[in-house]
């Protein structure tokens, strides 16, 4: 992603970081931006949960529709 970040461009990263928050909040800062990394992947798992619950559906649907005009054309033959 950062294919020329290296050790100091870190550091000067870290750095500016530290004087823009300072020492106290730097670690409030960092806590919120992982929970807002994890409530991101999660919500993304989750559309993908979403979306294949309803292909699941959408196939019971398609495959009860599907097998109602069979049995009715077989009980009209008795």
């Amino acid at each position: 992603m950062f294919p020329h970040l290296g050790g100091q461009e870190l550091f000067v990263i870290l750095f500016l970081a530290l004087l823009i928050f300072g020492a106290k909040r730097l670690p409030e800062v960092g806590a919120g931006l992982g929970k807002g990394i994890r409530s991101f992947k999660e919500a993304i798992k989750g559309a993908d949960v979403k979306e294949d619950i309803e292909k699941l559906e959408n196939k019971k649907i398609n495959t009860a529709t599907s097998s109602s005009p069979t049995e009715e054309t077989s009980s009209k033959k008795i």
